[in-house]
Order: structure tokens, then sequence, then C-alpha cells
């Protein structure tokens, strides 16, 4: 379905019939006491009007706390002058409360998302009253929460008096969205038109991130997105996908593209088939539209969407969340900067862990390298005093910054630093692998690869799709690959590694693999066949070339898994190869080929290369010009 008009479906004599209820915002504020816990709805669904009512009554209510989630609108009890009145309690801080909270005139509680409806339910943390915003009654007397469901449907079954702002331009939502009339106290009439929050934009360092982790979904994928510019960036790159399906905390406009051109369908997910589930949507006009009495969309409380249990059983499941900063360890921390609170724990936990523990599913943290204008690298040997860990070392898999992904579960401390240097901005990574062999996270022996610790661009990067449906990605060799590249050796049978050595060795040392991982990629190029596998993945192909600068030709050579041999991947790889070095400048290839390796010859034949050959009765030695 369309955002386009809907029938109304309130009860116009709503306001005739619930006469008794109905107030102003201010008549209804004056039932709050001095001292209370008040709790004020979340996002676009702040009620505005009564906020600023109970603002005008600040004098008047001493020592009263205010308890809320996220909100966007206007946050006028936040004011410093107000601070002798009402102390600001944020589950999750929006810059609306920043500065306050930060200057230690208001609190901030850390908490899992998912956690807090039980802080409500088991009187921990009891409420004596709920500022709501809801859609008019309809002919059975149920509001809707509309584009707010999160916690505050646990709070206004929770709360002591009820306070609604009735708001006919509120959607009308479909999920476990309603609340009884007569479970509300005071009903306040409202025109004023819902919160719109307009898209973050993204900027290049954004796009090249949410890129590299369009790349990590597959078809049929489940998605979580979490708040900021990476996760609503990355909608930009999913309209090649299939049958996506969406299980989150908040959806925002690029759900509708996505939707119209059919790539989210739900089709495939566990539970929720056909469902867009989410507990609250930010957004503009157009979104609120959208969802307006639109069954496609659910909205549900945060207990029933951030409970892992449920995210877990999704099949595919991929939460995508952001960071402020990361150690070379994997402690991720995502809601402060030091020790000033900046945001909160929110869902990433929840989303997280159920990701990680779904069948097929992936638990992706995103965070562009640097921060003040790339002054500061968000890749540390050690967090900031102060910084809040919020995924341990311990629960932390994927991390993506523009400069690649990293894949640090299951992985040594060693393991983990290297592969967060290798996706650090280039001007910190040298200084980052001195620390870190300071530190002991890598061996000493690794201090004469500072300034060899590279990426190779993305437009190296390839895919072979064989005649079994099999797909082959290529992409340029990590500093990471030297375990995958240790495994593929000791997978070659012992012709296979003749025939690439020119020798029947049995081990290859550390230094020689670390020859073939740390290089230029330009002067020294290497590209590896990978395919997906338990661990992320393995390497089945190596092709490389090392460059003569005196004659402005590169030697080229290639070794391809026993398994995966006379299936075209070496001629793939040639062809790729070829590409890259004309592009270099490079003016063409030598090799030297055993006489009996009669497939590698043939790859040589199929270059489409001018080609020139001599034979010392043991080797061909290739002349391969491009030209």
């Amino acid at each position: 379905m369309n955002g386009e008009s809907r029938p109304i479906t309130y009860d116009p004599n709503w306001q005739e019939k619930y006469k008794s209820m109905i107030a102003t915002a201010d008549e209804a504020v004056k039932r709050i006491q001095p001292g209370q816990r008040i709790f004020i709805g979340t996002g676009a669904a702040e009620p505005l009007e009564l906020v600023q009512a109970l603002t005008r009554r600040a004098p008047e209510l001493p020592d009263t706390e205010i308890v809320h989630l996220l909100t966007f609108g206007e946050a006028p009890y936040a004011h410093r002058e107000l601070t002798q009145y009402f102390r600001v309690n944020s589950f999750f801080i929006a810059e609306n409360v920043r500065g306050i909270i930060q200057e230690g005139l208001g609190d901030y509680t850390p908490i899992h998302l998912s956690d807090i409806p039980r802080l409500f339910d088991s009187g921990r943390l009891p409420l004596d009253v709920a500022l709501i915003q809801v859609t008019p009654p309809d002919a059975r007397g149920m509001c809707s929460l509309g584009v707010s469901v999160d916690i505050v449907k646990s709070a206004t079954a929770n709360a002591g008096l009820v306070i609604a702002q009735v708001n006919p331009n509120m959607p009308r939502t479909f999920g476990d969205s309603l609340v009884h009339v007569y479970d509300i106290d005071v009903l306040v009439p409202s025109t004023q038109p819902i919160i719109e929050v307009r898209p973050p934009e993204a900027d290049d360092v954004t796009r090249q991130i949410a890129e590299h982790v369009a790349a990590l979904i597959e078809d049929g994928s489940t998605l979580e997105f979490g708040i900021g510019r990476i996760p609503q960036a990355l909608m930009g790159f999913l309209r090649d996908k299939k049958d996506l399906g969406i299980h989150t905390e908040m959806i925002s406009d690029g759900i509708i593209e996505l939707v119209e051109a059919g790539v989210v369908t739900g089709a495939r997910k566990t539970l929720d088939r056909g469902k867009i589930v989410t507990s609250f949507c930010l957004g503009t006009k157009r979104l609120y539209d959208y969802v307006n009495n639109n069954p496609l969309f659910a909205f549900h409380p945060t207990e029933y969407v951030n409970d892992p249990a449920v995210i877990t059983k999704q099949h595919k499941m991929v939460a995508i969340n952001t960071a402020l900063e990361i150690d070379l360890t994997g402690q991720v921390c995502s809601d402060s900067l030091g020790t000033k609170f900046f945001s909160g724990v929110g869902g990433q936990v929840d989303f997280n862990r159920g990701a990680a523990k779904a069948p097929g599913g992936k638990a992706i943290i995103a965070l562009p390298s640097t921060a003040k204008g790339g002054t500061v690298s968000r890749i540390v040997t050690r967090l900031s005093p102060g910084a809040g860990v919020v995924v341990t070392r311990a629960g932390v898999h994927y991390v993506v910054t523009e400069y690649g992904v990293a894949y640090l579960h299951g992985k040594s401390i060693q393991e983990r630093a290297l592969a967060l240097i290798t996706i650090a901005h280039p001007k910190f990574r040298a200084q980052l692998l001195r620390e870190a062999i300071e530190a002991k996270y890598l061996s000493a022996s690794m201090a004469d690869k500072e300034g060899k610790i590279m990426v190779g661009p993305k437009e190296f990067r390839a895919t072979y799709l064989m005649p079994d449906g099999t797909q082959i990605v290529f992409r340029p060799i990590h500093p990471t690959d030297e375990p995958l590249m240790r495994e593929l050796f000791y997978a070659l049978s012992q012709q296979t590694i003749y025939y690439r050595f020119m020798s029947n060795i049995r081990v290859v040392p550390r230094r020689q693999i670390q020859d073939f991982v740390y290089i230029d990629h330009r002067n020294e190029v290497a590209l590896v066949g990978t395919i997906p596998a338990a661990h992320g993945e393995d390497i089945i192909a190596l092709g490389n070339y090392y460059l003569d600068p005196k004659t402005n030709r590169a030697e080229v050579a290639f070794v391809v898994h026993d398994k995966w041999q006379r299936k075209g991947i070496g001629t793939f790889l040639l062809q790729q190869l070829i590409r890259i070095a004309r592009r270099n400048g490079i003016r063409g290839f030598t090799a030297e080929v055993l006489a009996e390796n009669k497939g590698m010859q043939a790859v040589f034949a199929k270059s489409n290369c001018k080609i020139s050959t001599r034979f010392d009765g043991r080797v061909y030695s290739y002349i391969l010009d491009f030209e």
C-alpha cells in the first residue's frame, strides 16, 4: 500500500462523547504535584503543548523529575534556569538535553532499551505521570499511539496519571499500538503538526561506509537500522537486493523507496512475515502519511521489538549500529566521549546480541575512521578515559569504516589489532602499529611493517560467477589475510606447490607469507579469490604481480586450490591483473612456467596479449605485452 489518503478512522463525535475527560493543556497539567516523576512521550510523538504547559508551571513544581527516551522536539524544561525545578533523567541523550546533562545539571540512565519496560512494570522506577500523544478514539474507544509505541505503551500502562494530547494529525498505526480511551485520565485536543525530522545528509565518508555495509547484506536478510547518518545512508545502497525484511527500533523516510522498489517484501522473515516491524518512526510528513492506516507496518512495543530472543529467531538477521570509538581489542564505545555522555546504550546490545546468534545473522558496528575534522582517530589503542564500553570485546563481530571491514569475533588480540589498524585512517596506522607493539598486542617483529599496512582500492574488486552458480569474490589481499594464506598453502597438493614454487617445499616461512600480504598495491598487487565460510571467508586462489621498474614489466604468478582448478579461475585472475596493471601504466607481464604445467600455459595462451616465449628445456619464460 502506498501513502495515499485513507479514510478517517476515528469517531467524529469523540469530543462530545468524552466531554467530561477533556481539558486544556494548562488545566490538565494542574493535576501534577511537586516531587512527582513525569514521563514524556518519545521522538516525533512528543506532546509539545503539554510540555509547554508543564514548563509554564515550573515554579510550582520543585523537585520534579522528567524521564524520557529520545525527544526531538523542544525541551524547554531542559533550560539551565529551570534546573532548580526540573531534573531531567534521560535513557538516551538527544541534542536538546545534551548540554545540561554534560554540565551535570541532568541525569543519564544507561540501560538496554529492552529492559526499560521491565523497569516501569516492576516498580523499580515508578511513574507518577505520563504525558503522551495519541490519535482521537475510534468507535470502540481505541486510540493509537501512532508514530511512537516503543516504551510509551509501558509508561502509559504504569503511570498513575495519564494525560494525552489527542491529535487527528497523528497517524493511526497497526501492530500493538492501541490504548483504550478509558486508560487515559485527561484528553487535551490538539491540531499541532507532528514533529518532522529530516534525514541527515550523507557525506562521501558516510556513503563509502554504507557501501561496505551493503556488501555484507544478503538477499532475504532481515535488517535493523540504528540511529545516525550511516544506517540511513545505507538505504540508498540496497536497491539491488531482494526480499529484505525489516525488524528495527526505528524507520525513516528511506524505507518508502525500498518498499516501492520491491526491495523490502518481508517474504523470507521467520517472524511477522510480510510486515515491517518497528517501534517508532522519525521522518517527514511524507513518512507519517505513508504509515497512516497502512497494514504493511506493525508498530510494537520495545519489549517485543528489542527482545533478543525474538531478534535471534529471524533468519539472516543483520543489525547495523554506530559507535563513537573502538579500541584495538574490540571494545566499542557508543554512548560517551570520554566522560561526556553523548547518546545512549539504546538497543545496540539487544540487536547486536540477537543478530549474532540468529541463523546466518550479522552484527555490524560502523563508524568513520576519524573525528574532529580528521584530526583524531576513532580507532584507538586504548579508549578515552571515562569512555563507556557498550559492546564488549567478546561480543563484537563486524567493524566497518570507510577503509573496509574487519571481522573480529573469535579472533585473537593480535588478529583484532591488525584488522582494526588495517581499516583505520592511513595517517594513523603507523602510530597505531607502534602503540600496539608497546601494549604487547602485537609482536615486536611487526615493527618493520610500519608504512606497509595498506588496503587495496575497492576498484580492484570483482566477482566471478561459475557455471554451477557459485560466486567467487576477488579482492585485494589484506594484511589480515596471513592466517588464511597459511591455510591455503597447507591445503595445496605437492604437485600444485611444485608448479607454483618450482620446488618441493613442505613449509612456507612466515616471512614469505607476510611478503604476500604486506604490499603497496601498485608496484606489488595481489588479488585473492574468496568464498563464504563459517568464520567469514576462505581464500581459494591467489594471483599477484611484482613490478620491475627497469623494464616496466611485472612478474606474474598464480596458485589455485586443487579443488577449484580447471574452472576458469586462473584465466579470470589474469584478466583482472592485466586490467589493474594497464591502469597503473605497466607495459606487460613476465612469467616462468614449468614445461609440465600445461594448465598455466593454457591460461597465458588465452590472455589476448602479444606473447613471446623462450624454453630452456625445463621452464618456459613468457613475455606478455599488453599493446
